[in-house]
């Protein structure tokens, strides 16, 4: 594994062996082949090590590295939270809650994050918008999402189920963003929609599609970022 120079990122590499899953008596292939995943993915491993909750913690890193939004001060809201992988690199980057303000909303619960206030909520339930800025009582840096609905296994109906959550997650940044601002969400393969890449590029100085290293490359997601809000 080798460390970049900033703040707790990383980039994990090298030459690891494999294992292999005991037994698989009374599971179906598919649970066998996630294991299997699981078990052998450099990610996993580095976050248990670390205490991250997830793997996805190391997109977040990654793509911060890389694009600089995440600044100790900032004010940010993470939509789609749980585990809380996301949540746990924002406050560390912002310097949460001594500097930076964090808030992280998801449907599912979560376990408390030191430095970040937790919303157990549905996103797209009409008082949730009120919520989030109750609780950021203040205008947003940053707006993230990780949002995403239960797989269909149906490309198409996939795809426009996530760019919904992207679109929603949209309105509320563009409601909550200071000057400046930074929105990121997480779209499927094909990128954002051609009216939806508009109005970003429209509202947005700088407007990219991304995919991290962390992130399968047997994986359709992808994310955008938009940096520069015209408020």
């Amino acid at each position: 594994m080798a460390k970049s120079g900033r703040g707790n990122s990383t980039r994990v590499g090298g030459r690891d062996l494999s294992q292999k899953v005991k037994t698989a008596r009374g599971r179906k292939i598919s649970s066998t082949r996630w294991l299997q995943r699981q078990l052998n993915d450099p990610y996993v491993r580095e976050a248990k090590k670390r205490g991250l909750r997830s793997r996805a913690a190391f997109k977040l890193m990654e793509m911060d590295d890389r694009f600089h939004f995440l600044k100790p001060g900032s004010r940010v809201i993470d939509l789609g939270a749980a585990p809380g992988g996301w949540t746990q690199v924002a406050v560390e980057r912002v310097k949460a809650p001594d500097r930076g303000r964090v808030v992280a909303l998801d449907i599912n619960a979560m376990e408390p994050i030191p430095g970040a206030q937790i919303l157990i909520c549905d996103f797209l339930a009409t008082d949730a918008p009120e919520q989030l800025k109750n609780a950021l009582n203040g205008p947003a840096d940053v707006v993230l999402s990780d949002m995403a609905e239960p797989a269909t296994g149906h490309t198409a109906t996939d795809h426009l189920r996530i760019m919904g959550l992207c679109e929603a997650a949209l309105e509320f940044a563009a409601e909550v963003l200071a000057p400046g601002g930074v929105f990121l969400a997480k779209v499927l393969k094909g990128g954002t929609e051609h009216a939806l890449l508009t109005r970003m590029k429209r509202d947005f100085k700088s407007v990219k599609h991304v995919k991290p290293p962390a992130s399968r490359a047997d994986s359709a997601e992808t994310y955008v970022i938009a940096q520069g809000f015209r408020a």
